[in-house]
């Protein structure tokens, strides 16, 4: 069976526990990815003559999870590595064998070594990398990507630059140029490569190939990144180990640097001894000579070097800070020269706190040598107000990387987010080469006017009214309802009460109307791939699925006036990731099979049924589909009962709690009745029961209806049998029976209720399971692509027009209401209630 992506990035961060503590993330990053690394080219490559790496006798992962246990664990593992590493020594010499699994310091000594190693093969043993060969399936790829992101997030600001946002790296891979066009014999090249992501991301956008060149300072990054382009299935990249400044190693045979078509680059901000070892005034690569950088800052020699990296019609794209685009003295000039020669295509204005290193907000800067020398304008885009909150991060949303690629590459210019900016604007004497965004770019959000004279006569300006024209446009009769003409130019006066608003407008034919319309477009979507999804099979790849099922979505909404069509878009990608991923992933992998398939709940993920395995009931739900769509299409009459069944449980549970609330004072007749945590015991109940019973047969004669009514009480039946309730006597012990008799009654129904609701839902839950090996494979692709994967997606965009429609009715409300009252009918109100009060203090004795 295949794995889940969310099956194997929990195991992989749980295998992280066994580390915590021990050492620095940034440390224990090392020893986690390079069990994933041999554990997968163990699957993938054991018992292949033909592939690409040797796996020696003795070398695979198989033989480390013998080793569990072993006093001598962590050398042997050393042992292992380095024999797999001798063995491909081109592909992994120097690369496997950086970690020490035999050091101390890192790991414990003794027991606490054995047993922290022996588990880590333990978690990693347990993964089967072999199931996964769905077309596409870049599941270990993935899952490095998310480690990668998680050790960054957790390694903090000081050694959380080895990772560039996944996201972030699309949209340099997007806006630099690279494409279908591009052939395998074309380069890109990244001179601060670190863990490779950025590299690979790039790699993507070109399915016919590109050879990929990168170089990285830190040792053990590198080897990282090395296993990256072997786990991306990239072997043949050329990741170099070296400072890119004082030793690039990608040169010519004169000498010179080696130059390339495409270049990315993620830099360490503001490197502050980037001249270590290197005299930029006489560069024997002659990269500055559009000016040297200050000494303690080494943004632009980053970028200087990238720039001289690329050929005559090479292009590029760098990450750097904001600060590049505006600070003056060497990097003022640096700047002037670059717009002057035409190097800068565009500029694109990130989000702050988006990476691991930084909380400062970034910038992209795209270079494009070809026809620089005609270059009339820089493409600007402010995107810096589209993201969402990632823990204490921040994180572009799949439309945030759409919108931003859409707008650079179509050049597409739109007021507050994207401008094409003439040179000759950049260049006057008012902006002097000043590349700051805000100058050409206004994003900032509207002030919201109040009309003082609305206040002071009241009236609703019509301003205010206008600003919703998007909305009148598409509701036309609704603003008529809304409001009515005032006697005063320019003013209308609220037609119905504010909270009348959210009804009437819900009501408007109109907006019925544009929700049919939302929804036919939505239909016309699912009609047009319904087809394709029925028939997924091994040949698809899922990857391209997607793009091509949001690509669709994201044209069928381009024209609609009130729902952004990049937030329908982002309402798939949700779901893919959420769901539909995992989903296409294993029917393309086991087939349509899956659908019949159950699960064994991983822990800490909410079960569906349990299923009795020998005598113990064992959590699991659906692999793909889930039980509830079965309920709903074979057995809604037995929810329907469960359904009434529960109402009864939930029921009896408020009557008690409401006698308890009732009865259960501190002077209360059930305050006996409670355990030592303060709440109601049956057992203590029944104590109490029987001490009631000793009092009341000392109090009374044995001939009493009194002695013989408490004589007939027992522990067990108390509260089940018939009890006459209402007799007196003096010390009120009949009254305090009668509430204990009432309140075991009730807990007694309780408990009925609740097993009969247990033993609905097990009889449920069994058919449930029953019926999942009775699926035809026509019930599975129903079940799952309309019940499923299409409902969700319709749910969601009937979430986004409610939306829409709710924020209309908010503001309609608000500027109601804002003008509902005068100044002069605000200051009678106040004048009213300070008479009040001056009269109540009066009636108190209070004057003055």
């Amino acid at each position: 069976m295949a794995l889940r992506k969310s099956q194997l990035y929990s195991k992989l961060w749980a295998s992280c526990d066994a580390l915590r503590g021990k050492m620095d993330p940034s440390q224990y990053k090392n020893y986690i990815l390079t069990l994933l690394f041999i554990k997968y080219i163990s699957d993938k490559h054991a018992n292949n003559p033909d592939a690409l790496i040797i796996i020696p006798d003795g070398a695979a992962f198989s033989d480390m999870v013998l080793l569990k246990g072993d006093k001598e664990i962590g050398q042997k593992i050393n042992v292992l590595i380095a024999a797999l590493s001798e063995a491909n020594s081109e592909l992994l010499g120097g690369v496997i064998n950086k970690t020490d699994f035999d050091d101390a310091t890192m790991l414990g000594s003794g027991k606490e070594m054995v047993d922290t190693l022996s588990k880590l093969i333990g978690i990693f043993e347990d993964l089967d990398f072999h199931s996964n060969q769905a077309g596409g399936d870049d599941l270990l790829g993935d899952a490095y990507e998310y480690l990668m992101r998680k050790f960054s997030i957790e390694s903090g600001k000081s050694k959380g630059q080895f990772y560039t946002p996944a996201e972030v790296s699309r949209i340099l891979a997007k806006v630099v140029g690279i494409d279908a066009s591009v052939t395998q014999n074309m380069t890109v090249y990244d001179p601060t490569c670190g863990s490779g992501s950025l590299l690979l991301k790039a790699a993507t956008e070109a399915p016919n190939g590109i050879t990929i060149y990168g170089q990285e300072n830190d040792n053990a990054t590198w080897a990282l990144s090395k296993m990256n382009m072997i786990l991306h299935e990239s072997p043949a990249a050329e990741i170099w180990n070296d400072n890119t400044l004082t030793a690039p190693n990608f040169k010519n045979p004169d000498g010179g640097l080696k130059t390339f078509d495409f270049a990315v680059a993620n830099p360490p901000f503001s490197h502050k001894s980037w001249t270590s070892g290197l005299n930029p005034e006489n560069d024997e690569f002659k990269r500055f000579e559009y000016g040297v950088p200050p000494p303690k800052n080494g943004d632009y020699a980053f970028l200087l070097h990238v720039l001289k990296s690329l050929k005559s019609r090479g292009k590029g794209a760098i990450i750097l800070p904001h600060g590049v685009l505006f600070r003056g003295n060497k990097e003022a000039g640096i700047r002037k020269r670059l717009v002057d020669k035409g190097f800068i295509k565009g500029v694109i204005g990130l989000p702050a706190n988006l990476f691991y290193g930084t909380g400062i907000p970034a910038c992209i800067i795209v270079m494009d040598k070809e026809e620089a020398n005609q270059r009339e304008h820089v493409f600007f885009i402010n995107a810096s107000k589209g993201f969402i909150k990632d823990g204490n991060k921040n994180r572009l949303r799949e439309q945030d990387v759409h919108k931003i690629v859409d707008h650079f590459n179509n050049q597409i210019e739109e007021e507050g987010y994207s401008r094409s900016v003439p040179l000759a604007e950049i260049q006057s004497e008012s902006n002097d080469y000043n590349l700051n965004i805000p100058r050409y770019i206004d994003s900032t959000d509207p002030e919201d006017i109040h009309d003082l004279g609305a206040h002071l006569r009241g009236g609703i300006p019509n301003f205010d009214i206008d600003s919703l024209e998007m909305y009148w446009n598409e509701f036309p009769s609704l603003k008529a309802s809304l409001f009515t003409q005032s006697s005063r130019a320019g003013y209308s006066n609220a037609a119905i009460e504010a909270n009348q608003i959210p009804g009437l407008i819900n009501a408007n034919q109109e907006v019925t109307s544009y929700r049919n319309t939302v929804m036919n477009t939505l239909d016309g979507w699912k009609k047009a791939h319904h087809s394709m999804l029925y028939n997924l099979n091994s040949d698809v790849n899922p990857k391209e699925l997607i793009v091509t099922l949001s690509e669709d979505l994201l044209s069928r909404f381009a024209d609609d006036k009130l729902l952004n069509k990049f937030d329908a878009y982002q309402k798939v990608m949700e779901y893919w990731v959420e769901s539909m991923q995992d989903d296409t992933y294993i029917i393309v992998s086991d087939g349509w099979s899956s659908g019949n398939q159950v699960r064994v709940a991983d822990k800490g993920e909410d079960a569906e049924f349990t299923i009795k395995v020998g005598k113990k009931q064992v959590k699991h739900l659906g692999q793909v589909i889930p039980a509830q769509l079965l309920i709903a299409r074979y057995f809604s009459q037995e929810q329907t009962n469960l359904d009434a069944v529960n109402s009864d449980s939930e029921q009896a549970t408020q009557s008690k709690e409401e006698f308890e609330e009732e009865h259960g004072g501190d002077e209360g007749a059930l305050s006996e009745g409670k355990g030592n945590n303060g709440k109601m015991s049956k057992g203590v109940v029944q104590s109490r029961v029987l001490k009631l019973k000793e009092s009341v047969m000392e109090t009374f004669s044995e001939n009493s209806s009194e002695y013989k009514q408490v004589k007939a009480i027992t522990k067990s039946a108390f509260g089940t049998k018939p009890w006459t309730t209402g007799v007196e006597d003096e010390n009120g012990d009949f009254a305090e029976l009668d509430a204990l008799y009432e309140w075991l009654r009730l807990n007694e129904a309780e408990g009925t209720a609740k097993k009969n609701s247990k033993a609905a839902l097990v009889a449920l839950m069994q058919k449930v399971a029953e019926q999942y090996p009775k699926l035809t494979e026509e019930d599975c692709k129903s079940l799952l692509i309309d019940d499923k994967w299409y409902a969700a997606i319709e749910r969601s965009i009937d979430d986004e027009v409610n939306r829409i429609v709710q924020g209309l009715s908010s503001r309609v409300k608000m500027i109601g209401e804002r003008y509902a009252s005068t100044l002069s009918e605000l200051e009678s109100e106040v004048e009213e209630y300070s008479q009040k009060v001056e009269a109540h203090l009066k009636k108190m004795g209070l004057e003055w």
